[in-house]
């Protein structure tokens, strides 16, 4: 889809074609929006070039952290919009009573998501208060902002500054928050793969046993012995 023309102050969502069974496309034409529903590749709703929106329920975004799901949306997110944001619906209590998953743990994940993957979260009650706050978001974007409502067909072209941390953070046991952090002690990823364990541990975050690990994964020697298929 190219950029759509906003003139005369049209608020116009284009929802993932899986949200039209949900109220919430429903609820945002009740405010006066344009719904157009299209196969959207990451989010469920586009408000503009730039912001993207994943929407989950709180039963649905407890099962994406136990299967791991969410994870992988939020770093889509990060890597296809400038602005993405992560809406939770529903009663923001049963993220710590619900599916049996530890507080701590839930804490833990929403902390990694709004800061190791920079997806603010937005809580909300119900259907009705989602599509209020994407209309909102689509006002504010479109009419205020006059920004063009696009679609990305890929995600964002990584900088040289993300490809390093992306390769940085194949290591074992580094997240994106270490892959940064390793890089800006070490300088350059050569760096990061001369380093011995000694200096590897300094990085916050590392420790020796992480360290003696990424050590020896770099400098041990490579032997795939392929297995005899009968």
């Amino acid at each position: 889809m190219n950029a759509q023309d906003l003139s005369g102050g049209t608020v116009t969502v284009v929802a993932d074609h899986r949200e039209q069974a949900s109220n919430v496309s429903r609820h945002i034409t009740e405010l006066g929006g344009d719904v157009r529903y299209e196969q959207l590749k990451v989010g469920d709703y586009i408000t503009s070039d730039r912001t993207g929106i994943e929407r989950k329920h709180v039963r649905d975004f407890l099962s994406s952290l136990v299967d791991q799901r969410m994870f992988r949306q939020a770093e889509e997110l990060s890597e296809s919009f400038d602005s993405p944001l992560l809406i939770i619906e529903g009663n923001p209590e049963m993220l710590f009573i619900d599916r049996g998953v530890h507080p701590n743990a839930v804490r833990g994940a929403l902390a990694s998501i709004a800061l190791d993957y920079r997806v603010p979260i937005i809580h909300t009650q119900n259907p009705r208060e989602t599509a209020a706050q994407i209309y909102w978001i689509a006002y504010r974007e479109q009419v205020k902002s006059k920004r063009p409502l696009q679609i990305r067909a890929s995600r964002k072209c990584l900088t040289q500054e993300k490809l390093q941390e992306f390769v940085v953070s194949g290591l074992p046991g580094v997240n994106s928050t270490l892959s940064r952090r390793l890089l800006e002690f070490f300088g350059s990823v050569r760096g990061v793969f001369s380093a011995g364990p000694d200096e590897l541990s300094q990085v916050e975050g590392i420790g020796e046993k992480k360290a003696k690990r990424i050590w020896e994964l770099l400098n041990s020697g490579y032997s795939c012995k392929e297995e005899n298929v009968v």
